[in-house]
């Protein structure tokens, strides 16, 4: 198994929490959850929830709650694989799932004060929920990978990569994306647009990956 010294019991948890979360979506909002699973390849369900969005969206706080607990499995694999192959503890997981959340949560809350600030609420909270859909989709993508990197196969770095190449196309698609929809904003306010792309998409990020590599959670 991936680590020995870590008990396998917590990743099965875990990940039949990931599971009860998706599924709970899926029963109680199937017919969004369908066309959710379709967002990229079709954009559609972008112009068609936006309209009914509100600060707090149950369907959304499931998979984001999804997407928590899949990027801090994969972060964990991740590091095991690439950077440390150190003992750790089960507290080590638990840290770095509140680590995670407690990371998207305050990067969310400045761009809506951000938002709220320059008067732009309507145009943040659009542009929010078009990145967190794709976000949830990729928690949504990560669920089966983590199964099968801590069940199936060994990871190793190819994979490892592969995986991170994967998740960071999915990203710049639902960046793109929301660019898109927002392009005569971007032409008009260019310079506003590069320096918000700097603070606040690409700043924290690497702010982020060097804490990682020096510092365990």
């Amino acid at each position: 198994m991936l680590r020995p010294e870590t008990s396998n019991d917590l990743f099965i948890i875990l990940l039949l929490i990931s599971i009860v979360f998706i599924a709970v979506a899926k029963l109680f909002f199937e017919k969004r959850f369908n066309h959710f699973s379709t967002v990229l390849i079709n954009s559609s369900y972008l112009k068609v929830f936006s309209r009914d969005q509100k600060f707090f969206d149950l369907f959304d706080g499931l998979l984001f709650l999804n997407l928590i607990f899949s990027i801090s499995i994969f972060s964990f694999i991740s590091y095991n694989s690439l950077i440390s192959p150190e003992d750790t503890s089960d507290l080590y997981i638990f840290n770095l799932i509140i680590g995670v959340g407690i990371f998207i949560l305050i990067k969310v809350l400045i761009e809506r004060l951000i938002g709220s600030l320059f008067t732009v609420d309507n145009l943040i909270d659009k542009y929010l929920f078009q990145k967190t859909s794709y976000k949830n989709f990729l928690g949504l993508v990560l669920t089966p990978i983590n199964i099968i990197l801590l069940f199936s196969i060994t990871p190793n770095r190819t994979v490892i990569i592969c995986v991170i190449i994967l998740l960071i196309i999915i990203n710049c698609i639902g960046l793109l994306t929301s660019f898109k929809s927002n392009l005569n904003l971007i032409k008009r306010e260019f310079f506003y647009f590069i320096l918000y792309l700097c603070a606040l998409e690409i700043g924290p990020y690497l702010i982020l990956y060097k804490v990682f590599l020096e510092n365990k959670v």
